[in-house]
């Protein structure tokens, strides 16, 4: 039986039969596999269980086996980013989003008044919940991308965004004001609705006339 589909084969030309079979045989095999690239060293589409070895291969040494899948796309995707830029302002806001936070990087002339020479002041906010496991791993991913001669001083904000209402009511003359909760640290944004109600009864009796 010929081979249906002809393929280049590397064996010399006195090789056995044996020997050419299992060339043929290995080959059709492999055929049969759909090459993996490029979404094999993509970080948004590699399988999760790529992931860690996709990690150490670009470097990365701040690794959470378990962090949630978003973080760890996230880490592996700005890795080479991170690498290419340490030192600058692009690498630490890159070091802070890869762990889902937003930040906000001023260097020390940018500051008001100007902070220390070679410094970095990083504000960052997150709608997550924050730990002292989330900050140590922070603190060591900016130490890995800023430069030897910079510090960084650095900030975290609970950041919330929703409705926010504020009503007012007057029931039998006395006036009642509802003020949002202030919360310090806490940075929210969104729509603002004003609201006012009157409330008043009047009564009025009428009685017959009388003769």
């Amino acid at each position: 039986m010929s081979d249906p589909t002809p393929r280049m084969s590397l064996l010399p030309a006195n090789s056995s039969p044996l020997e050419k079979a299992l060339d043929i045989g290995f080959g059709v095999l492999l055929d049969r596999i759909a090459p993996p690239f490029p979404e094999l060293m993509n970080p948004a589409a590699t399988p999760l269980a790529f992931l860690p070895y996709l990690a150490a291969d670009r470097g990365v040494s701040e690794w959470n086996a378990e962090a949630v899948e978003l973080e760890k796309r996230l880490t592996v995707g700005l890795a080479w980013p991170t690498a290419r830029q340490a030192g600058t302002r692009q690498a630490l806001e890159n070091a802070a989003k890869g762990l889902r936070l937003m930040p906000e990087v001023r260097a020390w002339y940018e500051q008001t008044p100007p902070g220390t020479p070679y410094s970095f002041s990083v504000r960052a906010f997150t709608d997550q919940p924050y730990s002292e496991e989330i900050d140590a791993r922070l603190d060591r991913r900016l130490a890995d991308a800023k430069s030897e001669r910079d510090s960084v001083s650095v900030s975290v904000g609970l950041s919330a965004f929703g409705r926010h209402v504020i009503g007012a009511t007057t029931v039998c003359g006395e006036l009642a004001t509802v003020y949002p909760i202030v919360i310090e640290g806490l940075e929210a944004s969104g729509e603002v609705f004003l609201a006012a109600g009157l409330y008043t009864v009047e009564t009025s009796t009428i009685y017959p006339q009388g003769a």
